[in-house]
Formats: C-alpha cells, structure tokens, sequence
C-alpha cells in the first residue's frame, strides 16, 4: 500500500549544471515545484504561480541549469530544460530568503511550456498539499513521528527517464522549531551530495497511542538544507597540535520548515511588480 502521493514524486527535479573542465553536464542537486495559490475565477478553477525551489547555495554562482523531465509518454527519453538565473543585465532572476541563514531560494518556471511539450509534470498546491508550522502543530507532527525525502543523491537519476529516490527518515528533534526558535529542525536519515534542496513529506499513520494524533494525509513539511557532519580530529603525539579531520556522516540532516519557501515566494512577488 502507497503512503505517498504518486505524483508527489513528479514534482521533485533533478538540478544540473554543465561543467567546462569536465566538458559533462553534471546532476549536482534536487528541487521540487511548488504551486503558491493566487485566486479562484467565476467558474471555481484555481490558478498558482509556480516556482522551483531549492536551496540557495544551488544556484548561487550559476549562470544557468538544467532541469529533466520525463515526457508523458512512457517509451520517451527524459529531456532536458536550460533555465537562465540571470537576466540581460547580469542581475539573478531568482529569488533568495531575505536572511542569509536560511537556505532557500525561488524562482518561477513556465508550466505551460512544458504541459505545451507533453511534459509530465506537477507540483505540490500550497493550499492543498502543505504544513506550514502552524499546520505542523494542529497535526500535531512530533519527535518520532515519520517522513520521506525525495530528491537525486550523488546525481542517481535513473537511465533513460527521470526517477526519484525515496528514503524513509524520523522526525528527530522538532519542537524548538515549532517554538519558532530555530529555523530548522532535524531529521534522521542519510543524506548525501544531491539530496540538497529536496522536499521533505510526511507519512500518513493510521495507528496513534494516547496523547497523540493520528495523520490520515501526506503533506509537504520542509527542504532539506544539508547533512550534519561527524568530525573527529586526529592530533599529533609530539606536537599535540590538530594534523587532519576526519569528516563523516552522522546520519542527521537539517531540514528548513516550508514556511521560509513561502516567505520567500513573497520576497520574489516584490521583486517581480
């Protein structure tokens, strides 16, 4: 039995970069699309600005990237989609969180272009298919509660077509984040190079003890913002100074909440008008 949206998965990209030393294109890291609902019209139907998302120190120091998508059409190879983060004048067309802290940035992508090529495409409704911490805590998401996180780690894409990677994370530590007094909170689940500005999703649980609610919904809950680091330092006998570090992965990763992408979609509205 599935306890993700399908299409969920659809709405993660895959961020590359070409790389003039290597003469390759690279698949350094992961994004999702993000629909921020604008209005309804006389008939009902909905309309969203939609952005790519991921982290800023993705983007930053680029000129242009790529993304890949699959067509509809399941026997079609994946195509590739340059995006131009700077405009005529030098000056970047996205959007980054006002504070230098917090690693999101924004920028619009043209939807009808890609449905216009049969692309398969969707992205996560910010009025439908996301907890914001005010959400976070009417669900009552908590320590110990479970997640995925979609994204490309070490640039797996998949062969002819595009496909996430799904892995399976606790909520380790949350509260403080709720709180508002950090602006991130931490999940335990590996990740690696690639897995950089991926969306974070929580699992439905049906099942809930005494004091705690169940989550009959999967929901978009944060981007990833890196891996926390293990590092241990091996010091010389006769010097007893520091001579090498050795770095490794504790298996925790620091996690944005979405809140920070919607303040910073409302960052890119200004620029924009």
């Amino acid at each position: 039995m599935a306890l993700i949206p399908l299409f969920f998965l659809n709405c993660a990209v895959v961020i590359g970069a070409d790389t003039p030393d290597e003469g390759k294109r690279r698949w350094v890291a992961s994004g999702f699309l993000y629909g921020d609902y604008i209005d309804k019209d006389s008939k009902g139907k909905k309309s969203y600005g939609v952005y790519l998302v991921t982290n800023r120190h993705v983007l930053k120091g680029f000129s242009q990237v790529y993304l890949r998508f699959n067509p509809q059409k399941a026997d079609k190879p994946a195509r590739d989609y340059p995006l131009r983060l700077l405009d005529e004048k030098g000056d970047p067309k996205w959007s980054a969180h006002p504070d230098a802290k917090i690693d999101v940035a924004v920028i619009p992508v043209n939807v009808q272009l890609l449905r216009g090529h049969a692309i398969q495409i969707a992205y996560f409704h910010s009025d439908l298919h996301v907890a914001n911490i005010e959400k976070l805590v009417e669900l009552g998401i908590a320590e110990g509660d479970f997640a995925y996180v979609l994204g490309f780690p070490m640039g797996i894409i998949g062969d002819k077509r595009v496909a996430a990677i799904v892995r399976s994370a606790i909520i380790a530590r949350i509260r403080d984040s709720l709180d508002k007094t950090t602006q991130e909170y931490l999940i335990d689940a590996f990740m690696f190079p690639g897995n950089s500005g991926g969306p974070v999703v929580s699992k439905p649980e049906a099942m809930a003890i005494t004091g705690t609610k169940s989550q009959n919904a999967s929901y978009l809950i944060g981007i990833v913002k890196s891996y926390i680091p293990y590092k241990d330092v091996a010091v010389s006998l006769q010097t007893k100074r520091p001579r090498v570090i050795f770095e490794e992965n504790s298996g925790l990763a620091a996690v944005h909440p979405i809140d920070f992408v919607q303040d910073t979609i409302k960052e890119s509205e200004k620029s924009l008008k």
